[in-house]
């Protein structure tokens, strides 16, 4: 874990002091900024193992640092909201932040996110399986690579982890809690806006028309489903 580096960005000094604390007592390393323009600089000199970014910052917002770290890479962003900032929290997971968290928020909750996301997104892991072939999906657990009818498809470590999860129960309905508890560690049951956001984001690079999906399908008032195409597309 020593090797992994987590930037952590908010303009408040105070949450910039206890957050790194809580992380270097957990053994990971550091690095500090203050607003988006600070974060952009560390990032191109040094891309971290994951983002721990604040929405609101002076300058170059949370929003906009989010947007050019998805255009560039996959690497993990928890967000880091306000208590009743919801539309900028939805933004975000647009955007392709892994998670979030609402201040005020507690150290060791933010710690498990944050050892979470990046469990999730470690390749090679132990005990990751073998590549798993669903209908025309083909998902390398190993390589953290998905296959669609034959075409390479790119998704952020949340976005795998929901498909992968979903293909290895084809057909299987799950709640938004179940899968927030499957997929993203939650130990309760909160805000499921992040799973329906998910899935939104994930049929736009899994489905022919996200508007009709026939891969990842919504149980209406239930939840979600995998249900394999077959290769020939029938």
């Amino acid at each position: 874990m020593a090797s992994e580096r987590v930037l952590v960005v908010d303009d408040e000094p105070t949450v910039r002091e206890v957050v790194q604390r809580y992380l270097e007592r957990e053994g990971f390393q550091v690095e500090l900024a203050a607003d988006g323009n600070q974060a952009l600089a560390s990032i191109a000199a040094r891309p971290p193992s994951l983002i721990v970014l604040d929405l609101m910052l002076p300058g170059v917002d949370g929003i906009e640092v989010c947007r050019q770290v998805r255009a560039a890479s996959a690497t993990p962003i928890i967000m880091l909201t306000a208590k009743g900032h919801e539309a900028d929290r939805v933004v975000g997971l647009e955007l392709g932040a892994d998670d979030y968290v609402v201040k005020p928020f507690s150290p060791r909750e933010l710690v498990a996110r944050v050892r979470s996301v990046l469990r999730r997104a470690r390749v090679g892991e132990p005990a990751v399986g073998r590549p798993l072939r669903a209908g025309d999906v083909v998902i390398d657990p190993a390589a953290r690579e998905v296959e669609v009818a034959g075409r390479p498809v790119a998704l952020t470590v949340r976005e795998f982890d929901l498909l992968w999860f979903l293909a290895r129960h084809p057909r299987q309905v799950f709640t938004r809690g179940q899968l927030l508890q499957q997929v993203w560690d939650y130990r309760w049951v909160g805000d499921t806006s992040t799973v329906t956001v998910h899935v939104r984001r994930l049929r736009e690079k899994v489905e022919a028309d996200p508007s009709d999906p026939r891969r990842v399908q919504t149980v209406y008032g239930v939840g979600y489903r995998f249900v394999p195409v077959p290769e020939d597309g029938a």
